[in-house]
């Protein structure tokens, strides 16, 4: 070993012993370094003063804690800002009652955005809905006013129509549904941004809403929540009726039925093809009952719902496939439960749907205005009887006891003499024929008409 070798040995052993040294002196140090900044961490954290990155120099940049929109039961005391998504396809005749319910909202308007998807439309959705967002907008109550508003314009290739017997038939529920959820698909994931805490869910042809329907659903604090949604019907049908079936608890009938379906195959309620036993949201509706009472549900319907914004910002969205069997809204419902999230319901909490005729409402409604006007003319055709008959036969008796007096008061009845006729023997009456013996001749023909 050379002399520099030796050398570079004692530099190093020279440096360990002087560092065992002073490690002890260095423990303190350390520790002490730990202490403050423990301190400091929690007097910030108690104070609410933690570090928050400032981009306020930096040009075209936004920073977004997420922690702080998370969505709180009672967000419109935070100032939670709601995203209000609205599907629309030939929606023109339905959209002034549904700007109606918006303005009667009491959810704060400026809290509020709107977002609203026009697709697969053959009417005049897009002007009317134009106008009434510039109404509304534009209303010299700033307090009327909403706050940002997005319209997108998309087809889907949607070419089920929009009468109930359309939407409703059992066929196009399988197909109608995945095009369904593209839609709903395609409209949050444009719509939702980072300071949005929930996102709220209308269709557009709901007649009657409670105006604090935000308020009543979020208050309950679950991560997806759905009213119970029945319909008006006329008198002769049994004047209302539940609506929204697809809001359900799984049962054992169910599962086992998914069991032997096909892989794309869609589970839809309310049809015979599918007897799944479940537990539905709308039967279970009491007109007296209380509308706090929750029920755990596994698929839910569409036309109202409530969810957090994290629930689509964490992944969740409207399976455009068969997902366990189910497909959009339901599907949704079921992938929520699967992420752990809570999903309930309000059985006599109730939001009322447009009456819409069937088919065989329609026809049923054409032979009642068939017969209407059957049985009118019939009450025509008996008053006009009514008068022949009683102007022809006409009741005389009054009339006769008068002139009866008048006719006999020149005449002595006592002089008229009274016939009897005895009939007794009447039934003894032997006939005899007019030819006497000569039976075999007969009576000569006679016609009138000769």
């Amino acid at each position: 070993m050379n002399y520099k070798t030796q050398n570079i040995q004692n530099q190093y052993i020279n440096r360990f012993l002087s560092i065992t040294k002073n490690k002890y002196s260095i423990s303190i140090i350390g520790v002490v370094i730990t202490l403050i900044i423990l301190i400091n961490f929690i007097v910030q954290v108690v104070l609410g003063q933690l570090y928050v990155p400032n981009f306020s120099s930096v040009p075209s940049v936004d920073f977004f804690d997420l922690k702080n929109y998370e969505g709180l039961s009672d967000g419109w005391q935070h100032e939670e800002r709601v995203l209000f998504c609205v599907p629309l396809r030939d929606a023109a005749a339905h959209l002034p009652m549904f700007f109606g319910h918006m303005k009667n909202l009491t959810y704060p308007h400026n809290l509020i955005d709107l977002s609203f998807l026009v697709s697969d439309s053959s009417d005049d959705t897009m002007e009317v809905l134009k106008q009434n967002l510039k109404d509304i907008q534009t209303d010299s109550n700033k307090a009327m006013r909403f706050g940002e508003i997005e319209i997108f314009e998309k087809d889907f290739g949607q070419v089920i129509g929009q009468g109930f017997s359309d939407r409703h038939g059992f066929e196009a529920q399988g197909p109608r549904r995945k095009l369904m959820a593209r839609a709903r698909n395609w409209l949050w994931t444009v719509s939702v941004k980072p300071y949005h805490s929930w996102v709220y869910w209308r269709d557009a042809d709901v007649e009657t809403v409670p105006p604090t329907i935000l308020e009543d659903l979020m208050h309950h604090g679950k991560d997806v929540i759905v009213p119970n949604v029945w319909r008006p019907l006329p008198d002769w049908l049994g004047n209302q009726q539940p609506y929204d079936l697809n809001s359900w608890q799984e049962s054992e009938g169910g599962l086992q039925l998914a069991k032997t379906l096909g892989e794309d195959a869609v589970i839809v309620e309310g049809y015979v093809e599918y007897a799944t036993w479940r537990p539905h949201l709308a039967y279970l509706r009491d007109p007296y009952g209380d509308p706090e009472v929750e029920m755990d549900l596994d698929g839910i319907g569409g036309v109202s719902i409530l969810a957090r914004a994290k629930v689509f910002k964490t992944g969740a969205g409207f399976p455009a496939f068969s997902f366990e069997k189910h497909a959009e809204t339901e599907a949704f419902g079921k992938l929520c439960k699967r992420m752990g999230y809570s999903v309930a319901g309000l059985p006599h909490y109730v939001i009322w749907h447009i009456y819409e005729p069937s088919s065989d409402d329609l026809k049923h409604m054409e032979w009642m205005a068939k017969e209407e006007a059957r049985q009118l003319e019939e009450s025509k055709l008996k008053q006009f009887y009514d008068k022949i008959w009683s102007e022809g036969f006409e009741d005389v008796r009054e009339d006769w006891k008068n002139d009866r007096i008048n006719i006999f008061k020149n005449t002595d009845t006592n002089k008229i003499k009274n016939v009897k006729v005895d009939w007794s023997d009447a039934d003894n009456f032997q006939y005899k024929s007019p030819l006497g013996k000569d039976k075999d001749k007969v009576l000569a023909a006679f016609d009138p008409s000769s």
